[in-house]
């Protein structure tokens, strides 16, 4: 089941990077970077048929996956690079959008979703989307940065291809995409991180645990200028539940202090798998 979930989302991510390249991107000659940016360039320049042209890069693309990447990535790899030619291949290439600034803007969103997809399965789509899982391996570069880098080559070709405004035109598309990635990476999955002092800390705990269902840690603290020593309340929870926490504390002790910070990944009990509350 899972191998069938992981084909899956391989299959429709790679669907989706084909309506963006033949809708969105490609009929304004936007070439984003990746092997499908460089096959728009080789198209417009050769005629030569960009499905073709992915087929064939992806091959070479695909050797340094296995010896760098290993085997597992290797065949989600080439399952990818396979697809991709095939659903360029068959998708029609027609433009959906006919102004250049709407088109750049939604594909590149669509190209950033479909390229997390891949990722968070460990696969790509083959062509430049494997340099960034090799950077992320071996330097642990963050994988929208990778792409960013690696496609940035192929974006400054273009300059040579296409006009002065295509060229804007990718740089800003690469740009909404690794900012698309960057927050499915770590924006989709905000917590926030609560610090409360307050003399009703046996009152604030139980309704914590009862009405949010979230642990609380005692931290034992001392207070610098009256030397009392006291315990402070940590509690990590959902954004969408620290404004019940607050009204919450609010009810107990009015005077409670509060320090709030917002983190961006948590692991471990009851956030990334179920096993009671933190």
């Amino acid at each position: 089941m899972h191998r069938i979930k992981q084909l899956a989302t391989i299959t429709l991510a790679i669907a989706i990077i084909a309506v963006c390249v033949n809708m969105f991107l490609g009929p304004h000659e936007i070439a984003a970077g990746g092997i499908t940016g460089l096959a728009i360039m080789l198209e417009a320049l050769f005629t030569l048929n960009r499905a073709i042209v992915i087929l064939a890069a992806n091959g070479i693309i695909l050797a340094g996956a296995f010896f760098l990447l290993g085997k597992e990535v290797f065949i989600r790899t080439i399952i990818g690079a396979s697809l991709l030619p095939l659903f360029i291949h068959i998708t029609p290439q027609i433009m959906l959008i006919s102004d250049p600034m709407l088109s750049t803007i939604a594909g590149s969103v669509l190209f950033g979703i479909a390229a997390s997809m891949l990722y968070a399965v460990n696969a790509s789509s083959g062509g430049t989307a494997v340099p960034p899982l090799i950077l992320k391996k071996y330097f642990n570069m963050p994988l929208s940065v990778g792409l960013f880098l690696s496609d940035g080559l192929v974006v400054l070709f273009s300059l040579f291809v296409f006009h002065v405004d295509s060229f804007f035109y990718a740089i800003f598309s690469i740009g909404i995409t690794s900012l698309t990635m960057r927050y499915i990476e770590t924006g989709m999955n905000k917590k926030k991180l609560v610090y409360i002092l307050s003399d009703k800390n046996q009152l604030i705990t139980a309704d914590i645990l009862e009405k949010i269902g979230r642990g609380v840690t005692l931290v034992p603290v001392i207070g610098a200028y009256e030397r009392l020593e006291t315990h402070m309340l940590m509690v990590t929870l959902d954004s969408k539940d620290y404004k019940a926490l607050c009204v919450l504390v609010d009810k107990h002790d009015k005077s409670a202090f509060m320090i709030t910070d917002t983190v961006t990944d948590v692991h471990g009990r009851g956030f990334t798998y179920a096993s009671g509350s933190v």
